[in-house]
């Protein structure tokens, strides 16, 4: 029997409120999270020496025409995945609350199916190499996978499962009993420790010379760490356990892993960018 557990931080989810507008925390991770990854990726792309010693596939102006287009496709992919397959019945019921992204509510697979749409799309109009846009893409997008698992923190959503851990908390919304701070623990793996290791990729390993490789790690690497976090994650409600401990973030992760090592052993075995001649 846990005698202790952590109370919730009280954290109005409105961050700023002037008259009838309110900006809302979950708006303003998902603004900062697009805002570092454009900045990020304008760092790799002009930076000559992780390809060799000329520039890189992708230049400068492809990334910033491009950020339009992927934010557009993300919050419309990432809602569409959340409302189709985690809450169709509720959102058939309540379709103008479809719209109503500020509140949370938004799938990662189907931001991600959005992004590789808007990755091929704009690739093929610009003539660029789509797996080397989307080797950009993929090294920034843990920064902003960080700041959302932050949001959905702050707005006291997909919370963990009940536990005795020291730092359990009781969350608004989920009983009277302690669970983990999930959302915690996610923010972590998919954030900080992913973005660590393709940072080590692009930077110490030359991983953006064999494009698709980045990708692949960052397509293995985060249904890895979504596997795990769903161990501690309370299964979504409406959907519960798919069957014995299997929760609908596993099932859908677990291709991710067969499909990011697919591209990392295909990477492997293309010839790298030649980059050595201007």
């Amino acid at each position: 029997m846990q005698l202790f557990a952590l109370p919730f931080p009280v954290i109005d989810p409105v961050a700023i409120e002037i008259g009838p507008l309110a900006v809302r925390w979950y708006a303003l991770a998902y603004i900062a999270g697009i805002l570092l990854g454009w900045w990020y990726m304008l760092r790799l792309a002009r930076n000559q020496a992780l390809y060799g010693s000329a520039p890189g596939p992708i230049s400068n102006k492809d990334v910033d025409d491009f950020l339009l287009l992927a934010t557009f496709a993300l919050i419309v992919g990432g809602r569409l995945g959340f409302v189709l397959i985690y809450q169709p019945d509720y959102y058939a019921a309540h379709p103008a609350e479809i719209l109503q992204i500020w509140r949370g509510g938004m799938s990662f697979h189907g931001g991600f199916l959005g992004f590789v749409a808007a990755v091929v799309l704009f690739a093929r109009r610009r003539g660029v190499t789509p797996m080397a846009l989307g080797d950009l893409c993929a090294a920034a997008v843990p920064i902003g996978l960080f700041f959302g698992r932050i949001a959905n923190f702050v707005n006291a959503e997909l919370w963990g499962r009940v536990s005795d851990v020291p730092w359990a908390m009781v969350f608004p919304g989920g009983g009277p009993d302690p669970r983990h701070p999930s959302q915690l623990y996610q923010a972590a793996l998919e954030g900080i420790v992913l973005f660590l290791l393709l940072r080590l990729m692009t930077h110490r390993f030359g991983a953006l010379r064999r494009p698709g490789l980045v990708t692949g790690v960052f397509v293995a690497g985060y249904g890895v760490a979504r596997i795990i976090g769903e161990q501690f994650r309370q299964p979504d409600a409406g959907i519960g356990f798919l069957f014995g401990s299997v929760t609908m973030g596993m099932a859908l992760s677990l291709p991710m892993v067969v499909i990011g090592m697919g591209l990392i052993a295909w990477a492997r075995q293309r010839k790298p960018l030649d980059t050595t001649a201007a």
